[in-house]
């Protein structure tokens, strides 16, 4: 009876602190919004904008939103680039540098301009990792260094602000970047998990409490320079692709390992065992972010539609979670590969399933991964033979 009693407690312990996450991912931005609304609303008074004519309060207002756009461009690229420099400092080697959907690539020793995006993320710099050493490896400042640029950049901005009081636009212009850039380093450094990805200081947290999780996203930056570089997942070394215990799967860095391994199955064609796998992880309690949980669905979807193809289960996966993040991943290929084969094989709806594979052929010329492009090419022919068939 104490036995139970204990895993009730700890059951509603991990629910406490889910939810405490949740609520400090929305109570800081929350926030941080206050702040900011606040300080527009002050700027607004001291410069008279009450009772003026409504020509100057409109240019005041668009001049604040594009001061506003392009400071938090600049924030955006100041704190991907702190994940560079200090990833450099650190022995990581540059792969891709991600702002929005553009994103610069070195692959096979040039430069090129390809187009990729996670939805909830606004940048993203991916580094090759120096080799562990003792199984451990430097992942303290490549994780914060973004965080720390904003913050110290923003610290000087705000400082130089203070004596710009005679220019008011370059004024008005640096206390933007000041407070944006304070906004990002708490956003990025504060651990939090916010919507369906885990921030930047969480991942840190993360990782320093087991060097089984420094494993996991090791492999996790090795795997994406391999197929940076044009290698499937399934050709990959097998000892990177390693099923973590239920504990593990408590750290969001070995969940992800996890999913990893999902994902070497998908794409060596091993459906079943693919789908046995994701519907554990699935329905366990584990750390796995939003963005990976819903694309293991994605995949448990396309392994329900090639074999069995039931309407109920179909239904009871592409519940309203999911069909709102593959709304907001809509250019993701393997969201568009998901809803080609689901139209093809569930909605028998051709004229649909030929408009999603011509948006699937368009998003593919200019993705960063061509091996995953291959692989979902593969699967997309895969269920074209099965549509062939009935």
């Amino acid at each position: 009876m104490k036995v139970k009693n204990d895993k009730k407690k700890n059951k509603q312990h991990k629910n406490n602190k889910k939810q405490h996450k949740e609520w400090l991912g929305m109570a800081v931005p929350a926030l941080i919004g206050f702040i900011i609304g606040a300080w527009g609303a002050s700027q607004g008074k001291s410069e008279g904008h009450v009772g003026q004519s409504v020509g100057k309060e409109f240019f005041s207002l668009a001049k604040g939103i594009v001061l506003f756009i392009i400071a938090l461009y600049t924030q955006a690229i100041i704190h991907e680039g702190g994940h560079l420099l200090f990833g450099l400092i650190s022995g990581y080697q540059y792969e891709s540098f991600r702002i929005g959907k553009w994103t610069l690539v070195k692959q096979e020793g040039k430069w090129q301009i390809k187009k990729f995006s996670i939805a909830g993320t606004g940048g993203q710099c991916l580094m090759a990792p120096p080799d562990l050493v003792d199984g451990k490896m430097p992942f303290v400042l490549y994780n914060l260094g973004g965080a720390i640029l904003n913050l110290l950049v923003g610290g000087i901005l705000f400082g130089i602000y203070k004596m710009t009081d005679d220019i008011p636009i370059l004024s008005e212009f640096l206390l933007i970047m000041a407070i944006i850039g304070i906004a990002f380093a708490l956003l990025n450094g504060i651990p939090m998990r916010l919507g369906s990805i885990d921030n930047d200081g969480y991942n840190a947290i993360m990782l320093k409490k087991d060097l089984k999780a420094q494993y996991a996203f090791w492999v996790q930056l090795k795997v994406n320079k391999e197929q940076s570089d044009g290698i499937r997942i399934k050709d990959m070394p097998e000892e990177w692709f390693l099923q973590p215990t239920d504990e593990e799967m408590q750290n969001s860095m070995c969940a992800a390992a996890g999913v990893f391994t999902c994902n070497r199955l998908m794409d060596a064609l091993a459906f079943e065992d693919a789908d046995r796998l994701m519907e554990k992880y699935l329905t366990m309690d584990t750390a796995m972010v939003g963005v990976h949980r819903h694309l293991l669905i994605c995949d448990r979807i396309y392994c329900e539609l090639i074999s069995q193809n039931r309407a109920e289960v179909l239904e009871e996966m592409l519940d309203k979670k999911q069909q709102n993040f593959m709304k907001s991943m809509s250019t993701f290929p393997t969201v568009i590969r998901t809803q080609y084969v689901y139209a093809l094989l569930a909605e028998k709806n051709q004229k649909k399933a030929e408009k999603l594979k011509k948006k699937f052929e368009k998003v593919a010329r200019t993705y960063s991964y061509a091996s995953d492009i291959e692989n979902q090419r593969e699967l997309i022919e895969i269920a074209e033979q099965r549509e062939t068939r009935l």
